[in-house]
C-alpha cells in the first residue's frame, strides 16, 4: 500500500501553558493539568471471557486500581444494549465507584463502509443502540471501526458515507463517532485523518491508538508518526506498551515521546490504558498507570 496520501498541515497548541496563581503575595506557577488515566476494559479481557470478572465489577475493579475513568466494550455486555435494567447497574456501580464512563468500544456490528448500501445502513443502524446505551450511561462517544472493501480511494468514501450517517444520529443524543486505528487501512494514520475530513461533521473523531498500526499480515505503519496525525481529529487516546515503524518492527513505547506528541496536540482528555498481561493483568495496568504519571509530572515540570 502506498503511504503517500496527501498531508494536510495541522495546526497544534500546546498544553504546557501554566497559570499565575498569587500566593502570599508571590506568584506560583501552576501547570495545566496535563491528561487523566482511563482504563480501557479490554486490559481485562481474559478474565471477562473467563467470567473470573463480571462486566458490572469492571468499575470497582478499575476503582481499586486507583483509575476513575472507564472505557467499556460492547462484547462483555453484548446483550444489554437495550435492557435499560441492566445499564442501570452499571451506572450505578460507575457512580458508587466515584467513576465517569467515557465511552463504548463497539464490535460485531457489520462493516460500516461496506460496499452494498443496504448492508452499510443496516451496519449504521445496527450501531444505534449502543449510541442511546453510551447516552444512558454518560458517556461522550461510541468507537467504532473503519472497516470496507476495495481500493484505498474506494474505503475511504464508504467508511466517510457510513460514519457521516452515523453522526447524523449520535448528533441527536449529543454522542461522538470515533474510529480507532483497528487494521486495515485505518491503521494508516494519513487514509484515517482523511477519511475523518470526508466524513465531514463536527461528531466525527479518531481514537489513536498507539500499537494498532499493523495494516495487514507485512504491513506496518510507524506508530509515532500515525498518532500525530490523528490526535487533530482525537476525541480519545488508546495507551498501548508496544509500538510499531514502516518495516514490520515493533518496540516498547517510548512514553516521553508518545505523550509529548498527544500533549503538544493539546489533549487534555482521558488516555485509556489498554494493558493486560496474561496471569497478571492488574499489575500491568498498574505498570502503565504508574509509567503515564511519572511522564505526566515531568512533562507538567517543563
Amino acid at each position: 500500500m502506498n503511504h503517500s496520501f496527501t498531508r494536510r498541515s495541522f495546526l497544534q497548541t500546546s498544553a504546557l501553558a501554566a497559570v499565575g496563581l498569587g500566593l502570599s503575595g508571590r506568584i506560583a506557577a501552576r501547570p495545566r493539568p496535563l491528561f487523566k488515566i482511563s482504563l480501557a476494559q479490554w486490559s481485562l479481557h481474559r478474565s471477562l471471557f473467563d467470567g473470573k470478572i463480571d462486566n458490572l465489577d469492571f468499575a470497582q475493579v478499575a476503582a481499586d486500581a486507583g483509575i476513575h475513568g472507564l472505557e467499556y466494550v460492547n462484547q462483555f455486555f453484548m446483550d444489554k444494549a437495550e435492557d435499560e435494567a441492566y445499564l442501570a447497574q452499571m451506572k450505578a456501580r460507575a457512580e458508587d465507584a466515584g467513576s465517569e464512563s467515557i465511552l463504548i468500544m463497539c464490535d460485531r456490528e457489520g462493516r460500516l463502509g461496506d460496499p452494498d448500501a443496504t448492508k452499510r445502513k443496516e451496519s449504521v443502524e445496527r450501531h444505534y443502540k449502543w449510541v442511546t446505551a453510551a447516552k444512558f450511561l454518560g458517556c461522550h462517544s461510541i468507537r467504532v471501526n473503519g472497516y470496507s472493501a476495495g481500493s484505498a480511494e474506494e474505503q475511504m468514501k464508504l467508511v466517510a458515507d457510513g460514519l457521516h450517517q452515523l453522526c447524523r444520529f449520535g448528533d441527536e443524543h449529543g454522542l461522538n463517532v470515533i474510529i480507532e486505528n483497528h487494521g486495515g487501512y485505518s491503521s494508516n494514520g494519513q487514509w484515517l485523518a482523511q477519511t475523518i475530513e470526508l466524513a465531514d461533521h463536527p461528531r466525527a473523531g479518531t481514537l489513536p491508538d498507539f500499537g494498532n498500526f499493523r495494516i495487514s499480515q507485512d504491513e506496518t505503519y510507524d506508530s509515532y508518526r500515525g498518532v500525530q496525525e490523528l490526535m487533530p481529529y482525537a476525541k480519545g487516546v488508546s495507551v498501548k506498551t508496544v509500538v510499531q515503524d514502516d518495516h514490520g518492527n515493533a518496540s516498547p513505547l517510548d512514553y516521553m515521546r508518545m505523550m509529548r506528541i498527544v500533549v503538544n496536540a493539546g489533549w487534555t482528555g482521558y488516555c485509556g490504558i489498554e494493558h493486560g498481561p496474561e496471569g497478571r493483568e492488574v499489575e500491568g495496568i498498574l505498570e502503565v498507570k504508574a509509567e503515564l504519571e511519572a511522564v505526566r509530572e515531568k512533562l507538567a515540570a517543563d
